[in-house]
């Protein structure tokens, strides 16, 4: 057997099933508080996303596993398709369709496709019981058809000073761009404000909380007091990259 996998496996059996959430399994650093936010938003369901097992390793589609090697300080507890679908957009849109399905707003879950710029409704495609078995199909044929180029368009700008819990760090490129999603947020009484990143990559792969390569001292917290460019593991954004869902 491969010595990764029978490591995790061995590891895996003192493991009891876990329900811990991202609040719980990162406290704020001394001195910070979680900023307040409607129990109903979207950032609220953000901060209580279920995690894996600490420790646990994040799965790709076909099922093997990606080292952590500085990359992410926890796995989202989601499953995913088998196909090579839910890549970085894709995951950002997966969190805001799933937060859309919890809170019972099937008429608002929709995303547009690359190809006329048009949304597809999950209303369209649902079956009668609306499913969860369907709104996951339904997120698969956004995947296939949305990317990072569409949700880009979809977005709209905010200034990074005016950063909220559930905002997209997100740039198009050629041949491909990246996305990434703001999960939590922390302000300390001088008004320094901290926040967590989540995101998934290439291959498809299962949504992941980002370590903070610029800062282990605080990791998965980033501190919105930098200069120049914010550099994640595996990508570097711009102030001027943050963009919001319309309500």
């Amino acid at each position: 057997m491969n010595p990764l996998l029978l490591s995790i496996f061995l590891i895996s059996l003192s493991w009891a099933p876990s329900s811990e959430t991202l609040s719980e399994r990162f406290p704020v650093p001394e001195g910070y508080k979680r900023v307040a936010l409607d129990s109903n938003s979207f950032g609220a369901y953000l901060r209580q996303l279920p995690l894996k097992p600490e420790g646990s390793y994040v799965k790709y589609f076909d099922g093997d596993l990606k080292r952590r090697d500085g990359i992410y300080a926890a796995v989202v507890d989601q499953p995913i398709s088998a196909r090579d679908l839910q890549q970085c957009a894709d995951a950002v849109m997966r969190l805001r369709g799933e937060y859309l399905y919890a809170q019972k707003r099937y008429e608002d879950i929709h995303f547009n496709f690359l190809s006329d710029g048009k949304p597809r409704y999950f209303l369209d495609r649902a079956d009668a019981q609306r499913s969860y078995k369907s709104f996951l199909k339904y997120m698969d044929y956004v995947f296939a058809y949305a990317n990072t180029a569409s949700l880009h368009k979809e977005l709209k700008a905010v200034a990074f000073e005016d950063m909220q819990v559930g905002d997209v760090f997100i740039v198009t490129g050629r041949p491909y761009g990246h996305a990434i999603i703001v999960v939590d947020m922390a302000e300390n009484a001088a008004g320094e404000k901290l926040f967590m990143l989540a995101q998934s990559y290439m291959p498809a792969q299962e949504t992941q909380i980002l370590v903070n390569p610029n800062n282990g001292a605080i990791s998965p917290w980033y501190s919105s007091k930098f200069s120049g460019s914010l550099r994640t593991p595996e990508w570097t954004f711009q102030k001027g990259d943050l963009r919001r869902f319309r309500e």
